[in-house]
């Protein structure tokens, strides 16, 4: 371990692996070492036996729930945009020969106590319950707008200047309603709550597009792909790109403490008595709890259950966003569900979670809105998790933190905070220009 390093990572969660991976592809020297035994760190996938070990102490499993090893429950559950971030990430390093992944069958938005299909392009508005007939027409039109736009095209942008003018004035533009303006916002642009209506239009026009492109990559009911066996394949799929550009990793590394010299620069990272010198840190917030502050709490219900989430067209898998405004909260709710058909669970078990940021301290009772719409559930666990955020400045000291986990069912903010530290880190931009047609996934 007394070699030196370019730069060492501490955490395997899936942010510090992309970062791995995407550092030793640009050819520096990198160590990577954990404190646990296994891959993911906090985006870890738990087989039936680790999720009652952590949830219930260390009784065993009701036998009727099925083999312990069916199961792979992922921690963090996200899924991927078809063409969004991650799947470039995934593309532009090579990653998808390690992984098979499957189009999910629905994207759904809670509206006056029920649930819709989210409709996500100008046909699909005409056929959307969601709406009164005049609105269909007004959101066609708007829908119309949003896919013809292209950024070097100035005769798309109907004299308007999307940096410039904000969300909430292009949509009143077209005389949206609330109702309309809120699935809108939060189902199709995924935003997690209303302060993007006040921010220039272009971000939010570019990610209902996003939807929108990915929904027609595999013809399905959904814009997302999921990996086959969970998400804690991709962690380890990184793993092994950083291994083949030479990345070491060491997993069951005891205390991992980070070293500084005297002007607080890290110097090195020591575990078990051996130092391994390097230039920067990477790593989860755990590793550094003096560098980072609390701005948030997820909080979140995990379920088996064994039929699908009702009026959800029996979908296998599916995202239900539940908007703000609809149930009178600062921040949405989040149901996912998957199932056997991603090899999750054994035949005929479903597992869903209910997510959001959490406003009390009661999560019982704050996820109750999303629960209730489960229908009934084998078992329930409850969990709540800090949401942590660096606090040093990374060019004084060459400490590159990740940030928690937020509680939204996408990794569109995730990519996001992968992208912003791999430009600290290296001083440049990741070029994420790929051939999307290089991964693909089956319907069935």
């Amino acid at each position: 371990m007394d070699e030196e390093y370019d730069v060492i990572v501490l955490g395997t969660g899936l942010k510090e692996c992309i970062l791995s991976g995407l550092l030793s592809v640009d050819g520096l020297k990198v160590l990577h070492m954990d404190r646990n035994d296994y891959y993911g760190g906090e985006s870890s996938s738990l087989n039936l036996t680790q999720l009652w070990k952590r949830f219930k102490g260390n009784d065993k499993p009701p036998e009727q729930l099925g083999s312990s090893r069916e199961y792979n429950v992922d921690m963090i559950p996200k899924f991927m945009m078809a063409n969004g971030g991650l799947v470039r990430v995934l593309i532009h390093t090579d990653v998808t020969k390690y992984l098979n992944f499957k189009a999910v069958d629905g994207g759904f938005v809670y509206n006056k106590g029920k649930i819709y299909k989210v409709p996500a392009t100008d046909v699909e508005a005409l056929k959307s319950p969601l709406m009164g007939l005049f609105e269909k027409r007004r959101a066609r039109k708007f829908f119309i707008y949003v896919q013809e736009y292209e950024d070097d095209d100035p005769k798309s942008h109907e004299g308007l200047d999307l940096n410039k003018v904000t969300a909430r004035e292009i949509i009143s533009k077209y005389g949206l309603e609330d109702d309309t303006i809120d699935f809108i916002g939060h189902a199709l642009a995924l935003h997690i709550d209303d302060s993007y209506l006040d921010q220039p239009a272009l971000d939010f026009v570019k990610r209902m597009k996003l939807y929108a492109e990915s929904l027609a990559r595999f013809q399905g009911g959904s814009p997302y792909i999921y990996p086959l066996y969970g998400l804690g394949e991709l962690p380890q799929a990184f793993a092994r790109l950083s291994a083949v550009y030479g990345g070491t990793y060491m997993l069951n590394k005891p205390e991992c403490k980070v070293e500084f010299d005297s002007d607080g620069k890290v110097v090195g990272v020591t575990s078990e008595g051996e130092t391994a010198k390097c230039k920067k840190v990477v790593c989860d917030p755990s590793y550094l709890p003096d560098k980072v502050k609390k701005v948030g709490k997820v909080a979140r219900a995990i379920c088996i259950m064994s039929h699908p989430i009702p009026d959800t067209n029996d979908s296998h898998s599916c995202q239900v966003i539940l908007p703000q405004k609809q149930l009178g909260r600062k921040s949405d709710m989040y149901l996912f569900c998957c199932s056997y058909a991603h090899n999750v669970a054994p035949k005929g078990q479903y597992i869903a979670f209910v997510s959001t940021e959490a406003e009390t301290d009661n999560p019982e009772v704050e996820l109750k809105p999303g629960i209730d719409l489960l229908g009934p559930v084998d078992q329930i666990f409850f969990d709540t998790y800090d949401r942590l955020v660096p606090t040093n400045k990374d060019e004084a000291d060459n400490c590159f933190i990740s940030t928690s986990f937020d509680a939204t069912t996408h990794f569109e903010s995730t990519v996001t905070d992968v992208l912003q530290m791999y430009s600290k880190i290296t001083g440049k931009a990741l070029d994420l220009s790929v051939d999307l047609s290089a991964a693909s996934a089956a319907s069935e």
